[in-house]
């Protein structure tokens, strides 16, 4: 197994100590089910995700404080299957600026199900596991932290980007309320150098602002529109529409020149109807006279 490392943005004597407590690392370790009354090391259920599929183990795992780091041993087998699992880690903890730096190394030998997947998914799978129990453990020490432990260390601490000094900023504002002030007096004097100026005038005399009426005199808009002389159509519009409710306004018909124009009826029908009437009249009487004559010659023949 190739050496994976992770950074703890904790001290590393903190993360010592956190290894050596089995209960803080048993509810770090993802998808691990304690087995009640374990004394020797972590006794459970783990349940690794792999390759798109699933695979519960049942085994034990030991940790060994040794020199800085720890040493973990584990043996398991498939909760439903005949495939076995040894592993043989070795946690190195080191301390870096801002935190520590938890590097695992080891072996890993199995079969059975996890022994189907090639090297890169199950190193894939080890790296993922290791991933995600240093970020539980990161925030179970932010919320239990071990006695004695310091705050986790401010990375931005040993950054080499300075920050932007208070000073800068107070020189950069300290002349703004004068500048700002100066502008707007320099604007306030030239209005009133403008407003003193006269209009300009074009060749004709008039004023540039003033649009003549296209005609030539200027049309008379009176000021009360009461006034104004309408239709006697859009008269009888608008006391239409003041008498009505908004609904009544809303489906009504539209009245005027918005009302809709009936059809107009097809010349071609009358035209028809008026050349074959007389053809028409003449079969009904020649159809009554027949009748008439037939009846009167089955009287004249008894």
């Amino acid at each position: 197994m190739e050496p994976h490392e992770v950074f703890v943005p904790f001290p590393a004597e903190t993360i010592r100590r956190s290894l050596a407590d089995l209960e803080r690392v048993a509810r770090c370790v993802p998808g691990l089910q304690r087995d009640a009354g374990a004394e020797d090391g972590l006794a459970g259920r783990l349940r690794l995700r792999i390759g798109g599929s699933t695979i519960t183990y049942r085994g034990t795992l030991r940790l060994v404080p040794r020199g800085g780091g720890l040493t973990v041993e584990g043996e398991a087998v498939e909760a439903r299957g005949a495939g076995t699992v040894k592993l043989a880690l070795e946690l190195g903890v080191d301390g870096v600026s801002g935190g520590a730096l938890l590097t695992v190394t080891g072996s890993v030998q199995a079969d059975g199900r996890l022994a189907d997947h090639d090297e890169a998914t199950v190193t894939a799978a080890g790296h993922r596991l290791l991933d995600r129990f240093v970020a539980a453990l990161t925030s179970d020490l932010e919320e239990h932290a071990p006695a004695g432990a310091s705050e986790p260390a401010d990375a931005s601490a040993d950054s080499p980007v300075e920050p932007f000094a208070q000073d800068t900023v107070e020189d950069l504002t300290d002349d703004l309320p004068a500048q700002l002030d100066e502008f707007a007096g320099h604007d306030a004097q030239e209005l009133q150098d403008l407003q003193g100026l006269p209009e300009p005038e074009d060749a004709d005399g008039e004023a540039a602002g003033e649009v003549p009426p296209a005609g030539g005199t200027a049309a008379a808009i009176p000021e009360d529109p009461a006034g104004i002389d309408l239709p006697a159509e859009a008269a009888h519009a608008r006391r239409t529409l003041i008498g009505r409710s908004a609904e009544e306004v809303d489906h009504a018909p539209p009245r005027g020149r918005y009302a809709p124009v009936p059809a107009p009826q097809s010349g071609a029908a009358t035209a028809s109807l008026r050349r074959y009437a007389p053809a028409a009249a003449a079969l009904l009487l020649s159809a009554v006279v027949a009748g008439r004559v037939l009846r009167r010659r089955r009287r004249s023949f008894p």
